[in-house]
């Protein structure tokens, strides 16, 4: 290779030789090149030089407004040989081509999750570390990445850059823009050999034709499930390392997915992408908008149906979660106490049961709930609504739960049985509850006094005693209660309503446990066994008494003489006699 001048080869010489004379005095990073060290320490003193014509955007490298003009001409001089897609950097078209070789040569060293790009690997590591490094100067509120960061500033700015040049739309985000173009071009030129259906790029068809094979490349290290693409597996794995790195910067909700992201942010922006061209409505989704063209097509809704139990659903997606019901399959595992569940929302609702999270506060009486549909059915105490109804007794429900198992009451239905003593119940939670009596389990601790219970249900009503809170008042005496359901059977006092009948006796109890406790003078059956002297009772109520004889514990005391008894009709008995005497 020849040089016109002595300095010009003097600098070429160095890629062969290594040498880097030039060293940064800040940083002690060295180059090659004067020139090279020149641009280099701009970073330092934070000088941009270099500034756009078209937006005055500043830049502190040449090539970097080089590179930033391409926004504004449109100029993308690199071509992918494989699905012909342009570039405005050969660095970007590198990291496309890693979409068609499939290599992912940057791993988490926590989880070994692999990402095409570096900048993606230091995103990641971030769901390990907490890091934020990013903090909006308006509102202190702090992002994982600079691009959720300057997405988030638009929201106080009301800026919207990206522009229709169909319609002069704008929008917020490029990817909503590009989703809201294809209304307009409806551009799909690939096209499936097998069922006609059309997609816009090469690699978006040769994924569905998998559908057709059945070729699932993509296999989880976890639980060997298999994915007809690397981006479904991707999505998967988050559900094995808890991972949702999609965070909404308006209101915390974080998401799995990006899409899904999308999606959320327009139920805070109000944005609807995708017009009707028949009655021009907008709508927020692509499948909603095709759900409402069959209004105007006629065309009939895709069934997938329940090979099992013949159940309809309206998506692929919906009986897949369906079929876990018949097949048990659980692949949401909670890392604190390794429960599992079907749906990765029933975990997430779960883990708030670790965190004490409550999101979701009543608008009446402040009482916080963990999930979204305990706050439904809460409201339902105030409004005093009861939509569910029973069809053989007339009997009204504020919850579709509470009827189906007050119609296995009608039924006898028990499908549900323990192993260990082959006791039958209804629903499977109650069984789940049951099996603790044997096992001894107590996974729900208090914070304040470290007693453990076997519930969530039994701690929260524990923690009542702490915070003495009694949100739920009787509208006719005014009692307050700290359950809802403790405010029903209190309410029956008031009308006499006795809706739990004895088939033998024909007694009447206003709890469907009394009568269940009463069955058990009929029966016999006693299945609370004592293990220090075999004693059975037909309570666990009963049991705990009976323990009292043997650990000596008295926890009721007389209020007149300070005499202590074991149980609370024993005292009752005792303050009777003191009545009786004058005593009192």
């Amino acid at each position: 290779m020849a040089f016109r001048r002595s300095d010009t080869l003097n600098n070429h010489l160095r890629t062969h030789t290594g040498e880097k004379p030039f060293e940064c005095v800040v940083c002690h990073a060295k180059f090659a090149l004067s020139g090279a060290l020149r641009d280099h320490l701009l970073r330092h003193t934070g000088e941009k030089p270099y500034a756009c014509t078209v937006c005055d955007k500043r830049f502190t490298l040449s090539g970097g407004l080089k590179l930033h003009l391409r926004t504004h001409n449109g100029e993308k001089p690199f071509e992918c040989t494989e699905c012909h897609k342009a570039f405005g950097t050969y660095g970007t078209l590198s990291t496309h081509l890693r979409t068609h070789t499939g290599e992912k040569p940057f791993e988490c060293v926590v989880c070994h999750a692999k990402f095409t790009v570096s900048g993606a690997l230091r995103s990641h590591l971030r769901t390990h570390t907490g890091e934020r490094p990013y903090a909006c100067t308006l509102c202190d509120k702090t992002f994982t990445t600079s691009s959720n960061l300057k997405t988030h500033r638009r929201i106080h700015t009301k800026e919207k850059p990206f522009e229709c040049t169909v319609c002069q739309k704008t929008f917020a985000q490029s990817g909503t823009l590009r989703s809201h173009l294809l209304t307009h071009t409806g551009e799909k030129s690939f096209e499936c050999s097998v069922c006609d259906k059309t997609f816009s790029r090469a690699s978006g068809l040769r994924i569905h034709f998998r559908i057709h094979t059945g070729e699932k490349p993509h296999e989880c290290t976890v639980c060997h499930q298999r994915f007809t693409h690397s981006g479904g597996l991707k999505v998967h794995l988050r559900t094995h390392n808890g991972e949702r790195p999609f965070e909404c910067s308006l209101c915390d909700k974080t998401f799995v997915q990006i899409g899904h992201l999308q999606l959320h942010l327009r139920s805070h922006t109000g944005e609807k992408p995708y017009e009707c061209t028949e009655c021009h409505k907008a709508f927020d989704s692509s499948s909603t908008l095709k759900s409402h063209l069959r209004t105007h097509t006629g065309e009939k809704c895709a069934v997938f149906e329940c090979t099992v139990c013949q159940s309809k659903l309206p998506t692929s997606y919906a009986l897949r979660l369906h079929l876990r019901k018949h097949t048990g399959e659980k692949p949401h595992e909670c890392t604190v106490c390794h429960k599992r569940f079907a749906h990765s929302a029933h975990l997430r609702v779960h883990l708030r049961s670790h965190t004490g999270e409550k999101p979701y506060e009543c608008p009446m009486c402040d009482t916080k709930w963990s999930s979204s549909c305990g706050l439904r059915e809460h409201i339902q105490t105030h409004s005093g609504e009861r939509p569910f109804k029973c069809t053989v007794c007339d009997k009204k429900f504020s919850r579709s739960g509470g009827l189906r198992v007050h119609v296995q009451s009608h039924t006898g239905e028990k499908p549900y049985q323990c192993t260990e003593c082959d006791k039958e119940f209804a629903q499977p939670w109650p069984l789940q509850v049951h099996l603790r009596t044997h096992t001894g389990e107590k996974t729900y601790k208090c914070t304040l006094c470290d007693k453990k219970w076997a519930t969530s249900g039994r701690l929260k009503i524990h923690l009542q005693t702490h915070t003495g809170e009694r949100p739920f008042e009787c509208t006719v005496c005014h009692k307050q209660f700290a359950r809802a359901e403790s405010l029903r059977i209190h309410l029956m006092s008031h009308t006499g309503e006795r809706p739990y009948q004895c088939t033998v006796c024909n007694d009447e109890f206003a709890q469907s446990s009394g009568l269940h406790l009463h069955l058990r003078t009929h029966t016999g059956e006693k299945p609370y066994e004592c293990t220090e002297c075999d004693r059975k009772c037909s309570s666990s109520s009963g049991l705990r008494e009976h323990l009292r004889i043997h650990t000596g514990e008295k926890p009721y005391k007389c209020s007149v003489c300070d005499k202590k008894f074991s149980s609370s009709k024993g005292c009752r008995s005792h303050l009777r006699a003191h009545l009786n005497e004058g005593t009192v």
